[in-house]
């Protein structure tokens, strides 16, 4: 049951036999974590992927003035990891951290990649997620070079109320690279 989510989104992607989906789900392990609660920190090196049941994950780092800075945030059936430490095995620069209380099923980097060498489609299901994270670096990039604050925050509105809905002010302003003061000023003018 726990499953289902996670075996509808590999097949929204990727055409499986029944038999190589069970293969592929019998990797995927549950883990959950309380709010706040961090599964990498920077240093440490980033050894799962995990698919979001129910809560929300942040990829963070530390700015060199001390401040957060939110790379992402990732939501049920969304898959989410500090994608330079899974690949190249080397330490993060980057923190995890559950936003709320939070199921996963998460899947080691060696399963992943054991998948990679035996199912052909799980290739296909990999370069997806590596080019949408592309096109999401790439948009956060764009948004931060050509937009003004109040225009970040429209547009994350129009696009995903949801971060606005179950994120502190806090976490909301350090996704739109503005302090937490200019993200007030901006809401009491809506």
């Amino acid at each position: 049951m726990l499953k289902q989510k996670l075996s509808e989104h590999i097949r929204g992607i990727i055409t499986l036999t029944d038999e190589q989906l069970e293969l592929a789900l019998s990797f995927f392990k549950y883990a959950q974590y309380q709010k706040n609660e961090f599964l990498v920190n920077e240093g440490q090196i980033s050894q799962h992927m995990n698919f979001i049941v129910k809560g929300c994950l942040r990829i963070f780092f530390i700015r060199e003035d001390g401040q957060e800075a939110t790379r992402h945030l990732a939501f049920e059936q969304q898959f989410a990891t500090g994608l330079a430490s899974f690949i190249t095995q080397t330490p993060s620069g980057e923190y995890i951290q559950a936003m709320e209380e939070t199921m996963l099923l998460r899947i080691t980097r060696k399963d992943f990649y054991y998948l990679l060498n035996i199912i052909p489609a799980w290739e296909k299901f990999y370069r997806n997620y590596l080019e949408n994270a592309y096109i999401n670096n790439i948009q956060i990039f764009k948004r931060e070079i050509t937009k003004d604050a109040e225009l970040r925050y429209k547009e994350l509105l129009d696009r995903n109320p949801e971060v606005v809905q179950r994120l502190s002010n806090k976490v909301v302003a350090s996704y739109l690279n503005m302090s937490p003061e200019t993200l007030s000023r901006i809401k009491s003018r809506r």
